[in-house]
């Protein structure tokens, strides 16, 4: 089949916010209120801090804002990949933080499991699986490079089970993988939206007063705390979280950290029993190539394949815009490449094809802040790991808000922050000569150019 045909059907909306189940939006806020905590955005990162600070202190009156919907941007569009590293995987974070990555690793598990204990207390029905998820080398360098990584991941008492073509393939069959090595506890499935969803609804539930379609336009000092002016008014607050991500910061001089790229994907109309059989995928892991531009891909609840990822797309200037959310180029390329991984589903269709932006960072992994002295705190920069790493981020941004020293607050990746990008057009140019060098890696036995041994050495460098 040509991979365009394939795509002749799908619609331009995400497939998770197309269910059914999607709540809808909570009315905006109308003139001045106040309160003690002001969490400014209403995905993954805005809702964990507003519950935590419910949990911590229920007589706290917690206020939420969101400027559409709540959940309706990358929280809501995601892969459904929830994973317990903080790091955005453990080569990054060995290049990083070395010395502190065992605490890295035990404080990211312990997280991932208070994200499985939250959802069952509030009764989330988010359709968590905690399957694991399956690095696949598809070039004989990334076999290679995958053995490295789980020898090292042993010395810091981490267990990846090592898969040779065959033990792989009867997993998940596919003519192009190699061999792979399986995280089994540190990865869960989930659906996207439904996950936002649910904790919108144990927010409010615990008294959070959560205004939806309520855009944050200004941050200013006010008396001994801070005032946010929104479309209809003002919230005056004692402390304030921002959680907006790849969005304008209303802290101006975190801008230059972040860069939105954009991600995109695809999800297929839901499988045969037969088409099942031909792939195996009994167990449902979470699968991802090892090439720098790299493809995720997992089954939803209904053995759809959602199909992500390879293209990361930086448009100049780092705008956010909604015409980006479409990119048929891409959907094509990684159409084309799905029949190439699986040729055994000739004649699947695509029902689903979007993209958004990602917040990305020079270290790919999150960073941490406060601002307007210790009153504002921030978290931004997951670079494509937040469904899990926002929660720990909210309780770093509420650490950092009450001024206490915590096993987070002491980690060198909370105190340290990443390097800013330039300025245009140094960052454009920068991006796109790192993405050439990249692509240029992955045709050439992973070898890396000039551009990205300098890259390493200014720990700036990245291979996944």
């Amino acid at each position: 089949m040509d991979s365009a045909r394939a795509l002749s059907d799908a619609r331009p909306t995400p497939f998770w916010l197309e269910d059914p189940g999607r709540p809808e939006a909570l009315p905006a806020l109308v003139g001045d209120t106040k309160c003690d905590l002001l969490v400014v955005g209403g995905g993954y990162s805005g809702l964990w801090t507003a519950l935590i600070a419910k949990e911590r202190d229920p007589s706290l009156d917690v206020v939420l804002i969101e400027g559409h919907e709540v959940g309706w941007a990358a929280s809501g569009r995601n892969g459904g990949f929830c994973a317990a590293s903080l790091t955005h995987g453990f080569g990054n974070g060995l290049q990083r933080w070395p010395g502190e990555l065992g605490e890295l690793e035990r404080q990211g598990l312990a997280n991932l499991q208070a994200m499985e204990d939250a959802i069952k207390k509030y009764g989330i029905d988010c359709e968590w699986e905690r399957t694991g998820e399956i690095d696949v080398a598809t070039q004989p360098h990334q076999l290679a490079e995958l053995h490295e990584v789980a020898e090292a991941v042993a010395e810091y008492g981490l267990d990846l089970t090592v898969l040779d073509a065959d033990q792989l393939r009867a997993e998940v069959d596919s003519p192009t993988f190699l061999g792979g090595i399986w995280d089994k506890e540190g990865v869960a499935m989930l659906h996207p939206a439904k996950l936002a969803w649910g904790l919108k609804a144990a927010c409010v539930a615990q008294g959070v007063r959560v205004f939806e379609r309520t855009r944050a336009t200004d941050l200013s000092e006010y008396g001994s705390g801070m005032a946010v002016r929104t479309s209809y008014g003002r919230v005056y607050a004692r402390r304030v979280a921002l959680g907006t991500n790849v969005f304008p910061s209303l802290v101006k001089r975190v801008r230059p950290y972040i860069a939105p790229v954009y991600d995109y994907a695809l999800m297929t109309e839901p499988l045969t029993e037969e088409q099942m059989a031909a792939i195996g995928w009994s167990r449902r892991q979470g699968l991802g190539d090892s090439a720098n531009q790299f493809h995720y891909f997992r089954l939803s609840a209904d053995n759809r394949i959602l199909w992500g990822g390879y293209d990361a797309v930086y448009n100049f200037g780092g705008k956010v815009r909604a015409e980006y959310d479409q990119r048929p180029e891409t959907f094509q390329t990684l159409a084309r490449h799905f029949f190439q991984t699986f040729p055994q589903l000739e004649g699947v269709r695509f029902t689903n094809a979007w993209g958004g932006a990602i917040d990305t960072c020079t270290r790919f992994s999150a960073f941490f802040d406060t601002a307007y002295r210790g009153r504002v705190a921030y978290a931004a920069g997951f670079t494509g790991l937040g469904v899990g790493a926002t929660r720990f981020g909210a309780e770093v941004m509420l650490d950092l808000l009450s001024g206490e020293t915590t096993e987070r607050t002491a980690l060198e990746m909370v105190r340290h922050k990443p390097l800013p990008f330039p300025p245009e057009p140094i960052r454009w140019a920068g991006i796109e000569m790192t993405k050439w060098s990249l692509d240029r890696s992955d045709h050439n036995g992973g070898h890396r150019n000039l551009w990205l041994r300098t890259l390493d050495k200014m720990g700036l460098g990245f291979d996944s």
